[in-house]
């Protein structure tokens, strides 16, 4: 495994299929935490500028547009549409705008995890990328497909990370280390981890009080 620092230099977020139509079939995760991790994600590569690739497949069909809160999330950020199944890479469109970012190393995000995120994953080991699988912006049908899909990607070679893990490791770039883009994504995302550090404070400031 490549011990280089993730960093938005070197690689690239890919959010594949995060269609409201399949959003309805979902049971691996909790669809509101579900769409919180992925909002989180697509804000990462937004706010540390990471290369970012969007795909879906074409809106009218059944599963329809992206989520609402994702492209709001994504503004102007185009999205790639899709005529051709599961393995994005067989989308001429899809394989050109990965190539155009320049970056070796693929963050995959999507659904469903045992379908188009598992053969784009695939796909893009056949490519030659370096390939992660974000586990937590990544949901299918089930807790067992679900777990079965990331099982194999990490047996043919795809490290699987968190979206927030990400989050940490670009905030090691010197260039963001004074940078409250973390404290941003923490406050709108990681509402525990905001309030235990309210907490903290709020403890701090009564001991002040008291002495």
């Amino acid at each position: 495994m490549n011990l280089e620092p993730l960093s938005p230099d070197n690689a690239t977020v890919v959010l594949v299929d995060y269609a409201v139509g399949f959003a309805n079939l979902l049971r691996s995760h909790d669809l509101r935490e579900h769409v919180n991790n992925v909002v989180g994600l697509a804000k990462t590569a937004k706010l540390y500028g990471a290369g970012l690739v969007v795909t879906n497949g074409e809106p009218s069909k059944p599963s329809g547009p992206l989520y609402p809160e994702l492209l709001a999330a994504l503004g102007d950020q185009p999205v790639i549409e899709r005529a051709t199944a599961f393995d994005s890479f067989l989308d001429p469109a899809f394989r050109a705008a990965v190539e155009a970012t320049g970056r070796r190393r693929l963050l995959i995000g999507g659904i469903a995890t045992d379908g188009c995120v598992l053969q784009t994953a695939l796909g893009a080991l056949r490519a030659g990328y370096e390939t992660y699988v974000v586990a937590d912006a990544t949901a299918s049908t089930g807790k067992e497909a679900h777990d079965t899909a990331i099982q194999r990607m990490v047996l043919s070679g795809v490290a699987p990370v968190t979206w927030w893990s990400i989050a940490a490791e670009f905030q090691l770039e010197p260039r963001f280390a004074d940078s409250p883009i973390r404290s941003q994504l923490m406050s709108e995302f990681q509402p525990a981890m905001t309030m235990g550090g309210r907490t903290f404070f709020a403890g701090v400031a009564q001991g002040r009080r008291a002495s």
